[in-house]
């Protein structure tokens, strides 16, 4: 089971109920966020029943620096701390405080953007190498260049089958017993 959010949204309410069952609220454990990154921000989350709601406004997570964030989520009832998860969390651009252009691809989709680029740009220029008086220009083979495009390819489609929740390692297999 999973507790600590993979993705939030600055600008954008937080409303994320956690349950463990080993750290009920009602018995009297605390659950806070922790989240250290491009900024330290701290969730204390407040009780419902059993339950626990890690929740912040809009206006606080407003002031989040957006990036990726190391975090880890633990209880406490007042003697023993225990961590329930760890993990990365990222904390996505508010698009709605962006003014003029903004590129949200990922660091793969833009290398694959540039490489095919170079590419496209190697059409008209059949050198790999020259040189004029003391200076000599080396371009990268085009060869390794097909092989890094072939590589962020690849990367980029598993990055987005898995925002779409689909398997990385390929096709899905149901079996039947």
């Amino acid at each position: 089971m999973h507790y600590i959010p993979s993705q939030i949204t600055a600008g954008v309410t937080l409303d994320h109920t956690v349950a463990p069952a080993a750290y009920p609220a009602s018995a009297g454990w605390t659950l806070t966020l922790y989240l250290r990154g491009p900024q330290s921000i701290d969730i204390a989350a407040t009780a419902d029943g059993d339950d626990h709601v890690l929740g912040a406004t809009a206006t606080q997570t407003g002031a989040w620096l957006a990036g990726q964030y190391w975090a880890t989520l633990r209880a406490s009832d007042g003697e023993t701390v225990a961590e329930i998860e760890a993990g990365q969390v990222t904390i996505a651009t508010d698009l709605a405080q962006v003014d003029g252009l903004y590129d949200g691809r990922g660091h793969a989709e833009r290398v694959l953007t540039a490489i095919e680029a170079v590419i496209e740009g190697r059409a008209t220029k059949d050198q790999e190498r020259y040189r004029i008086n003391n200076r000599e220009l080396q371009r990268t083979p085009l060869a390794d260049l097909m092989g890094l495009r072939d590589k962020y390819r690849a990367e980029v489609r598993a990055q987005k089958a898995a925002r779409r929740g689909q398997s990385l390692l390929g096709r899905t297999v149901s079996v039947r017993l």
